[in-house]
Order: C-alpha cells, then sequence, then structure tokens
C-alpha cells in the first residue's frame, strides 16, 4: 500500500489487551476505540506509519 491518493478503510479484529501503552494509544489516535470497529483515513504517510505501528491488531484495505 503506497502513501499518496486515495482513503483506506482500517478495521480493528484484536484485542489490545496485553500490549503496550504506545500501541493502544496508536488505536486511539486512530479512532478505534471498541474491536471490529472500523474507520476510513486518508493514506497519508502519517496514518500509514501509525497502521504499520499496529499492523498486528488491525486490518486495512483500500477504499475503491
Amino acid at each position: 500500500m503506497k502513501g499518496g491518493n486515495g482513503k483506506i478503510r482500517i478495521t480493528l479484529v484484536k484485542s489490545p489487551i496485553g500490549y503496550s501503552r504506545e500501541q493502544k494509544e496508536t488505536l486511539k489516535a486512530l479512532g478505534l476505540k471498541r474491536l471490529w470497529q472500523t474507520v476510513e483515513k486518508e493514506s497519508t504517510p502519517a496514518i500509514l506509519g501509525m497502521v504499520k505501528k499496529v499492523s498486528h491488531l488491525v486490518k486495512v484495505e483500500e477504499v475503491p
């Protein structure tokens, strides 16, 4: 997934319980609070960096 244009859909698929506070704060910054909650964000380098930090907890899809 390349940065730049478009949007991405991010879904929280695994609980952050037991993971570091930094990862929990990253999820909060992305707007994810509950399991299976989905948000749509612009595909910017900052957002993609946050997604990379919590990639083991989320599912990411490109929005057409």
